[in-house]
């Protein structure tokens, strides 16, 4: 007959500590089961390298799973990038595609005429905008079409992009949901390509600046950088991912404070705005059906009700003029890189044990009013 349990005089000891084990063991599971998440990368050039740090910290923790990425410009070319590594090493094989490909990057520009002048690199500013090479391209950019320039649509990016990432190895990574927007010369309206379909040509168009390059064609269609009408796609996430949480990873900053007055920083406004422009759409659109949802008036099932989140540098990205974004100096991508990776890391200690739970970011303030 089993021994009685000290506390509990009608209960064997061992259904008593068997119980208790078990509890352990569960609450144990639940403890390190990880955190499911989505992936909204904004494209911006060079900027993109930012976004590099902020997937490798969240890479390298156990307690996330990235369940999808939607990714515009550059931030499609680190979605496939990390899809790529996935495939072929996991977590570390995506971090380690990761530094190759912006290392790679670096290295493609070394000889680029877009380099900062001695004086800049003294006084230690990152911007282009008194490069000799810049300022001679972007005023022949204005006034000349990419199909004079380069009439034989040389791209030097997507040789590098179908060089360093296997697209097959995209294709077949079914352990993550790709999400990559373009927009139609044509029609006007966003394209999204998936995973499934991937390939170089799908990245450069989401990354493909009118100005500066020609069109990219895709089964007789033409299309543009996806930015500005997706900059990153938020619905795909939201309608097909199972994660509530949603992470944009935001590299231009939706608010400055002083009214730029030089021909430089009104085009790098512009820009910024422009950019800004179908996210701020987006967000408005998916925070009306969140309030549908907690008032009763749409099914919490017909669609899911998100989990809003942001990881953005905007003290360290603001004083970045948008001639940087074409400086791939190793040293800035580096320093990009280590401050998305800071940026994250805080943003891990202070918001990790709301994920699941609540929003950390207020929409209303951040982007509606």
């Amino acid at each position: 007959m089993p021994r009685p349990c000290p506390n509990r005089p009608y209960e064997p000891v061992c259904l008593h500590m068997r119980w208790r084990s078990s509890s352990q063991t569960l609450f144990l599971n639940l403890m390190k089961e990880p955190k499911m998440i989505e992936l909204a990368l904004q494209g911006g050039g060079s900027h993109g390298a930012f976004t590099w740090g902020v997937l490798d910290r969240l890479l390298e923790d156990d307690r996330i799973l990235i369940e999808g990425i939607s990714g515009t410009s550059a931030g499609a070319m680190n979605a496939v990038v990390v899809a790529d590594g996935l495939d072929r090493g996991g977590k570390e094989g995506a971090r380690e595609a990761l530094a190759r490909f912006w290392t790679g990057v670096s290295e493609a520009g070394r000889f680029s005429p877009f380099q900062r002048t001695p004086l800049d690199r003294l006084q230690g500013r990152w911007t282009l905008d008194n490069s000799p090479g810049y300022i001679f391209f972007d005023l022949l950019s204005r006034m000349v079409s990419p199909y004079q320039i380069n009439p034989m649509n040389i791209n030097p990016l997507r040789d590098l992009i179908a060089e360093l990432v296997d697209f097959e190895h995209v294709r077949h990574a079914e352990g993550i949901k790709l999400f990559v927007a373009a927009t139609n010369v044509r029609t006007g309206k966003q394209k999204i390509f998936r995973r499934e379909e991937m390939t170089a040509d799908m990245v450069m168009a989401s990354a493909c600046l009118p100005t500066i390059f020609q069109a990219v064609e895709i089964d007789g269609e033409a299309y543009w950088d996806g930015g500005y009408m997706g900059n990153p796609a938020l619905f795909p996430l939201v309608e097909e991912c199972r994660a509530r949480d949603l992470v944009i990873v935001q590299i231009n900053p939706i608010v400055r404070q002083r009214i730029p007055r030089k021909a430089a920083d009104i085009m790098n406004r512009l820009n910024e705005i422009t950019f800004n422009t179908s996210l701020i759409k987006e967000i408005r659109s998916l925070s009306l059906l969140k309030k549908l949802i907690e008032v009763g008036d749409l099914e919490e099932e017909s669609y899911k009700d998100a989990l809003f989140h942001r990881i953005n540098a905007d003290v360290e990205l603001e004083p970045l003029g948008v001639s940087s974004k074409v400086n791939v100096e190793w040293a800035f991508l580096k320093h990009l890189h280590d401050v998305g990776y800071r940026i994250t890391e805080a943003w891990l200690k202070e918001n990790f044990k709301h994920l699941g739970k609540r929003s950390t970011l207020d929409v209303e303030s951040a982007y509606l009013h």
